[in-house]
């Protein structure tokens, strides 16, 4: 089953191309549209939901054509927006019934759903709050609420994470998990921050400049390398645990990465060691043991998915540099 498709899609205003013939398929699931600023992620939405107008090419949203069956289209799918459009002097319940209401829900069905998806959301015992005294997050928390109040087959989120602090951007990912997980909706969720994508979605779809660069699942993104990730811990011997088994391995003749990696918990105590075989295995776990530190983990490590983005941009533009050198010969 497709939830998306498009085929050739272009958008272009008098000075900008914001799409650029866009062909891609996207099934049920989470998946993430990544992208700079600027790279046509909101464009795209506009488009999906009937609200712009392509300029040239085709989608299709839930196996309808955006451009005859919007007003149905908007019906099935829900809409988190990237900008506050809150109104401040409401509580989040009153909200919430209104958008239910407006999504064709009867009176006592648009309450009802209202209390458990502001339940879902973690705002059931706020709701009854006027909205202008709620902090970022909760703001966000309400628009998701609205985006999923009718019970949609699939809610495009714009930028969901936007203003949260790490621990609120963590729970707004989780949040939008649990709604492919917990409900069966699928989700379609845009980010310039690839690595929030990583762990949230099942499938992402990068832009740049209004042009498809990739689309593939995150498990094609994030193959397994021949680098191991260790994690030890310190002892009163040693204070940094990490930095003596570092010595200590490199005195055995075991390669090591530069840098220590990044982006993971306990992200400071972290080796990363390049695997020659089998072998590599019993040589940290031995030396770990015989510096009497304990070991947290070892396990092969995986790419980030920003990592491959920046290994394809590097190869796409080498090509085009090297044209340039040539032509300045």
């Amino acid at each position: 089953m497709t939830v998306i498709a498009t085929e050739s899609l272009s958008k272009r205003f008098p000075r900008v191309t914001a799409l650029d013939r866009l062909s891609l398929d996207i099934g049920p699931g989470v998946t993430g549209l990544v992208g700079a600023n600027g790279a046509g992620k909101s464009t795209m939405i506009k488009i999906l939901l009937g609200l712009s107008p392509a300029t040239e090419g085709r989608a299709r949203v839930l196996d309808l054509d955006v451009a005859t069956h919007g007003a149905e289209i908007r019906e099935r799918v829900g809409y988190m927006p990237e900008h506050d459009c809150l109104p401040p002097d409401v509580s989040a319940t009153e909200f919430v019934v209104h958008m239910a209401r407006m999504s064709g829900l009867p009176p006592t069905a648009a309450r009802e759903r209202t209390a458990d998806t502001l339940r879902h959301v973690g705002l059931y015992e706020e709701r009854y709050r006027p909205i202008g005294g709620y902090s970022t997050g909760m703001k966000q928390r309400v628009k998701l609420a609205q985006a999923l109040v009718h019970d949609p087959q699939l809610v495009l989120l714009d930028e969901p994470t936007n203003g949260l602090d790490p621990v609120g951007r963590d729970e707004m990912l989780g949040l939008i998990r649990r709604v492919w997980t917990d409900f069966g909706i699928s989700v379609l969720v845009t980010s310039h921050l690839l690595g929030e994508l990583e762990r949230t979605c099942d499938h992402v779809v990068v832009i740049d400049g209004g042009k498809l660069l990739r689309s593939s699942s995150t498990s094609d993104f994030t193959q397994t390398t021949t680098t191991l990730a260790v994690e030890v811990t310190d002892s009163d011997a040693h204070p940094d645990g990490t930095a003596a088994v570092r010595t200590a391995l490199a005195a055995a003749g075991v390669v090591l990465h530069e840098g220590l990696e990044d982006g993971l918990p306990g992200a400071g105590h972290i080796l990363l060691v390049e695997a020659a075989g089998e072998e590599t295995y019993d040589v940290v776990r031995d030396t770990v043991a015989e510096l009497g530190l304990g070991l947290v983990r070892m396990e092969q490590r995986r790419h980030h998915i920003a990592e491959v983005f920046r290994t394809e941009q590097s190869q796409e533009h080498e090509p085009q540099a090297a044209a340039q050198k040539g032509a300045g010969r």
